[in-house]
């Protein structure tokens, strides 16, 4: 049975105090959850900035540069350009690892898990870069602007065959997926209410590669679902589904298994606050996300290390806290492998996370992940090599090594048994060395998989 924890003091905004202050833990910890890691410099401004400053920054005051967002424009379109969606993975990865707007990009790839679309079956890089893009417009802003987006959006009419939805042969897919996964979940609507939404979306259609409304292939006769009978259009019947109680408990539910802890899903009560709060925002999700990431619950043994790393979590984290270059291709083909390839989920559900992330077989090649990535010829460290890097962030000794991966990567602590047994193995090695020695054994251990 999962712990109760009581509603008032989870969301009640942390204050530092002396004897639990704002410190590198917690500095740390809200990097790995609102972005994907973070630098030693950016460390520093952290804790020099405070916790309210830096929580600023990173919801309100991140926004990338021109020249960030021209040169992302450029290679976007060069990326679409090959028609070959697998090559956008490069320009996403590039952008996660480089972005200023991390809270941004980590909730746009949260809205890709939740709306999820797979290019395998849409196979055409221009729609799927193009919902990446409303993705990443939307991603803060209000959930309705959101569902109504991805109800029109061409990658997505594709992949759940809503772009075949006639008057005469309804497909209920869409109408489906958009109560159960999207907005509601399971349990809050009936089958007669999918047969009755999905009548609402017949005759949207794709054409040239954009959202088209037929309206010959449109059944504009009554609907009944949830409870309103009326001549419902598309739009309206999204934003009567989006309007149910059931919806924005549904939201709020999966932003704390996003942000704070993947096990136990967080139940009515601990929730009903943060819903209350979608429902006063108007459904605008930035101010409850920044509820939670200034929260008692946030800084606590509630979220410390109870989630999971995702692939990309691991990756993207530990080449953001060592500013590590490599080849884009390679890294998306190696997290392919262990299970998270971006624009390809595994099916409508997304990612499940949590602990399906793990296995005998995907904890190897996590390991084996970050053992290629820092080892590869293409790889550099702020343009440095390796040794150069080391001797710059004044990492010379194991000791040091270790304790600097600790201090970046880790959300709980490494056990001082397991901290000397790894010290112990680095007579003889070069600096270079032992820190590939140790930081491919650090990366077998199971703290180096939780979040």
């Amino acid at each position: 049975m999962a712990p109760y924890v009581d509603p008032d003091w989870a969301w009640t905004r942390f204050e530092p105090t002396d004897t639990d202050p704002w410190n590198v833990h917690k500095i740390t910890h809200l990097y790995r959850r609102a972005g994907f890691g973070i630098s030693s410099t950016e460390l520093e401004d952290a804790l020099q900035a405070g916790m309210d400053a830096t929580i600023d920054r990173l919801v309100y005051q991140s926004a990338e540069s021109e020249l960030f967002q021209r040169d992302m424009q450029a290679m976007t379109r060069s990326l679409v350009a090959t028609s070959d969606p697998d090559n956008l993975s490069s320009g996403w990865l590039y952008r996660m690892l480089n972005t200023t707007d991390q809270l941004r990009e980590k909730i746009t790839l949260f809205w890709h898990g939740h709306f999820a679309t797979g290019a395998d079956k849409v196979t055409d890089a221009f729609m799927m870069q193009q919902q990446n893009t409303m993705l990443r417009q939307l991603a803060l802003g209000n959930f309705n602007d959101l569902a109504q987006g991805i109800s029109k959006d061409p990658a997505m009419l594709l992949y759940l065959d809503s772009a075949t939805n006639r008057k005469t042969h309804p497909n209920e897919n869409f109408a489906r997926e958009l109560m159960e996964l999207f907005c509601l979940g399971e349990g809050n609507y009936s089958e007669a209410d999918i047969r009755e939404l999905s009548r609402c979306f017949t005759g949207w259609e794709v054409r040239n590669r954009a959202f088209r409304f037929n309206r010959y292939q449109h059944d504009f006769d009554e609907k009944s679902f949830l409870g309103s009978s009326k001549k419902f259009t598309g739009e309206e019947a999204v934003a009567h589904v989006v309007s149910q109680k059931s919806a924005p408990r549904f939201i709020a539910r999966k932003l704390v298994q996003f942000l704070v802890m993947d096990e136990p899903l967080a139940d009515d009560a601990l929730i009903a606050p943060l819903a209350n709060q979608l429902e006063e925002d108007n459904f605008t999700v930035v101010g409850t996300i920044d509820s939670i990431l200034r929260s008692n619950l946030f800084y606590s043994e509630y979220s410390y290390g109870r989630k999971i790393k995702s692939p990309i979590e691991l990756a993207i984290g530990l080449m953001r806290s060592f500013r590590i270059n490599t080849k884009l291709p390679d890294l998306h083909r190696s997290l392919r492998e262990v299970g998270q390839a971006v624009f390809y989920p595994p099916n409508v559900k997304g990612w499940e996370g949590g602990r399906i992330w793990i296995n005998s077989s995907t904890l190897l090649g996590r390991s084996n992940l970050v053992h290629a990535m820092v080892t590869s010829e293409s790889t550099t460290f702020n343009g440095d090599d390796l040794q150069t890097m080391l001797a710059k962030s004044k990492l010379q000794t194991p000791q040091q090594i270790i304790d600097r991966i600790e201090q970046t990567l880790f959300a709980v602590p490494i056990g001082d048994d397991v901290k000397q047994q790894i010290l112990t193995s680095q007579n003889g090695l070069d600096t270079a060395q032992q820190f590939t020695n140790i930081l491919h054994q650090l990366a077998t251990l199971p703290q180096f998989q939780l979040n």
